[in-house]
């Protein structure tokens, strides 16, 4: 869908902010380019929407050279979302929604019932649409500029930053929310971040550029993380990859064990419903009247990195695991995840390894799975451009 064939960007002064790129990204996915400041990445997401010109190369959106639409046009075919949302002032949500099917001729009324079918697709209540941007939290004024980038129900969306000014919280919650509405609508979208993290939850693909504009990598998530191109990107990776891969899969993904029963050490006290209420030791002074420890159950969509964090806070070794009711279906154990990172590790190795083998360390073998027994109670084992008004592009 979009394509980046031998592109340069130098500017008067002598800098250059993108060199020599040349880079595929697939239609229906997410992109995300990441790196530190000045590394070019917010030169080359502006270059999709002739907001920033190429000095040399071809940028090209479903086989058309950018350059050779006219750029207005160009723009209001393609979702724009950056930091803070954008949004004007002096119009209601509604109309701030709607800037770009009026721009495109639709009418007043058509305009407006796209907006408001807009609201309820990113989660805000319809009676916000009457309200005016400083009336909302900076999460909510977020979901507007991502429901104002899709009103026209555009092919690809670009996102600059677009969470980096949220808190931690709320900023989860968008992450969420761009994940459900890309399950559902399929666009093709590039998305700028300097947190890996962020990449790492979100993309479907990393690109990692070095300062200069060069890009060193480009791979899914679980390749990037297994198998980093040098130094560079692991370091930008950090020292956690293993952690970060465990993020990427689900509960699901493991079997589930009976809770600990009677003459186990620590048993999962549950309500007459069957919800966990949690960990009582058994063979403390006070017996089965000791106290109650925390336990927080998860569910088949929490990650293993959620799960792996909880098995650690919990007494007994293991993650409490409930259906969508919150009533317990099982349990598991802390090595139940180790095994499956080791293997989820040499996997994403052997797949680089044969993908890049002439770039790509030797894998290492999956280690084999050690037996286990019954699941008890004792398992314990910036941008880098000048700013520009993004008005027109919504």
């Amino acid at each position: 869908m979009i394509s980046f064939k031998d592109v340069s960007k130098h500017y008067p002064n002598g800098t250059t902010a993108v060199d020599r790129l040349s880079l595929e990204l697939p239609e229906g996915g997410i992109t995300v380019l990441v790196g530190s400041s000045g590394c070019g990445k917010t030169t080359t997401l502006r270059m999709v929407n002739r907001m920033v010109e190429p000095s040399s190369g071809t940028v090209s959106v479903a086989g058309r050279d950018v350059l050779a639409a006219d750029a207005a046009e160009l723009r209001r075919g393609i979702g724009y979302v950056i930091q803070q949302a954008g949004l004007f002032p002096h119009r209601t949500i509604l109309d701030n929604i709607a800037t770009v099917p009026l721009l495109l001729g639709w009418g007043r009324r058509k305009a407006r019932a796209r907006a408001a079918e807009l609201l309820e697709l990113v989660g805000l209540p319809g009676d916000s649409g009457k309200r005016y941007p400083h009336q909302l939290s900076g999460g909510q004024q977020q979901r507007v500029g991502v429901a104002r980038a899709l009103a026209a129900d555009p092919p690809v969306l670009l996102m600059d930053e677009p969470f980096g000014a949220v808190d931690p919280v709320v900023r989860t919650q968008l992450q969420n929310e761009l994940l459900r509405l890309q399950s559902e609508l399929r666009k093709t979208v590039v998305f700028v971040t300097h947190d890996i993290d962020e990449a790492v939850r979100l993309g479907d693909r990393i690109a990692i550029f070095r300062t200069g504009g060069h890009l060193v990598q480009c791979a899914p998530p679980a390749e990037l993380l297994a198998s980093p191109a040098d130094d560079f990107v692991a370091g930008f990776l950090g020292a956690e990859r293993g952690l970060k891969l465990l993020s990427l899969s689900t509960l699901a993904e493991l079997p589930q064990e009976p809770a600990p029963a009677d003459g186990d050490r620590w048993r999962l006290v549950t309500s007459e419903r069957g919800e966990p209420l949690g960990w009582r030791d058994t063979e403390g002074p006070d017996g089965d009247r000791a106290p109650l420890l925390p336990v927080r159950a998860l569910r088949d969509g929490d990650s293993l990195l959620t799960a792996l964090d909880e098995s650690l806070a919990s007494p007994a070794g293991l993650v409490a695991r409930v259906d969508a009711d919150g009533v317990l279906t099982g349990v598991t154990g802390r090595e139940r995840i180790h095994e499956f990172a080791g293997r989820q590790h040499a996997e994403a190795g052997r797949a680089a390894a044969l993908k890049n083998p002439a770039d790509a360390p030797e894998a290492a073998e999956a280690p084999e799975a050690p037996e286990t027994g019954e699941a008890g109670g004792d398992s314990q084992d910036s941008d880098d451009t000048p700013a520009s008004d993004p008005s027109v592009t919504a």
